[in-house]
Order: structure tokens, then sequence, then C-alpha cells
């Protein structure tokens, strides 16, 4: 069972975020906070595994939030919920340790679908959210040079850049998950990325991301 821990400071929206959890039989809502302050007191309390986390919100926010939790629980999957207009808070929260980002108005069975990836050590992200981390990191960085990587790992880095995620790597390149998982571990020392949307910006420099993956 996923525990669960909801934050938003819109009662409205917990309760659809509740009802939804509460619609997959191995998720379970251990709690709600509306603020970030009460969000760190919980987090300690009920020892949630994935924390769907408000960026927004008065007093503590949620890239604070997620600081001071992660620094007392660094096991725990905090993914960032956010808006379609919510560019200024997207690398903060990323900085602060957020494993992921998915948009409040996202499909139900994608938000389920964040949640179990989340859990299982993956990295959640909307498309539009990706796409848009990627553009202004690329506006950023320059021409990227890949010593040392091979030829399957520039397969696995392209498609990391097209945002699919290790499930659906493997099941493209035919290896197991474990194999992807390792893969991306070697990228990450290996290019000295930080995290997946690093990856993912270095895969579009250097034109690694596949144009037709039908």
């Amino acid at each position: 069972m996923i525990r669960v821990l909801l934050v938003d400071d819109q009662r409205l929206v917990r309760a659809g975020l509740r009802m939804l959890c509460s619609s997959a039989t191995d998720i379970s809502v251990v709690g709600e906070a509306g603020n970030g302050q009460e969000a760190v007191r919980l987090a300690e309390q009920v020892h949630p595994d994935v924390i769907l986390m408000d960026i927004r919100m008065p007093g503590v926010d949620g890239i604070v939030a997620t600081q001071r939790i992660l620094a007392a629980r660094p096991a725990a999957r905090v993914v960032a919920l956010t808006t379609f207009d919510d560019d200024d808070h997207l690398y903060p929260a990323l900085a602060a340790g957020a494993c992921g980002f998915l948009v409040k108005d996202a499909e139900p069975d994608d938000l389920i679908a964040g949640i179990r990836r989340a859990s299982a050590g993956d990295s959640p992200f909307s498309p539009t959210v990706m796409r848009k981390l990627v553009t202004r990191a690329l506006a950023k960085t320059s021409s990227p040079a890949l010593p040392g990587v091979t030829a399957r790992e520039r397969e696995v880095l392209g498609l990391v850049g097209a945002g699919l995620t290790n499930g659906e790597i493997a099941a493209r390149l035919h290896v197991g998950v474990t194999t992807v998982k390792t893969h991306i571990a070697s990228l990450l020392d290996k290019t000295g990325c930080p995290n997946r949307i690093r990856l993912a910006v270095l895969a579009t420099q250097a034109d690694l991301v596949p144009q037709n993956l039908a």
C-alpha cells in the first residue's frame, strides 16, 4: 500500500485528490495538510511514501516544506503539484528535491500513475512541465560533450529526453527496468547531471531525442 500525504491550501482540491486516491486499491491517504508548516509536522507523524505538494501556499510554501521534509526523511518522494502558468517555481522545487511535477488538471489516470511511479523510484512529469523545464534550461546551457557514454546509453538518454518512463524505455529496448535504471545511474554519473530533467536537456542539446516514437 502506497501511503500518500496531500498538501494543498485549497480544501476542495484536497477533497478531489482524496477521492481520486481512494479509487485506487493500492493507495492510502494517510493525512492532509493545508500549508507547508502543517505538511512538515504531518510528514514526521504519518511517514508517507509519497507527498503530493502544492507549490504556492501562504506562509511556508511547498518549496520550503519540501526542503524541510526531505532533510528529515530523505527517502520520502515529493511530487510537486503545479498549474500551467507556474513557471517561476519549477526550478526551485526541483532544487528543493521534488522528484517530479504533475499539473493539477492532469487526467485522473495520469495522476494515479504518477503516484505509483514516484513510489517505485521513478520521476513522474506531466509532458507540459517537462517541455517547459527543458526549454528554459536549453536557453541557459551550451552544447554538451558526452565522453564515455556508450551507444546503448545514448539510446536511453534520447528516450529520457522524449519523456518516456523507465518502464516505457525498458519495453522499447526489450530490457528489464533494472537495466534501464542502471543505464540512467551511469548517465547521471558520466555527465554530471543532477537529475532526470538535466538528462532530458542534454538529450535535446545532443540531438538524441527520437523524432518518431510510433
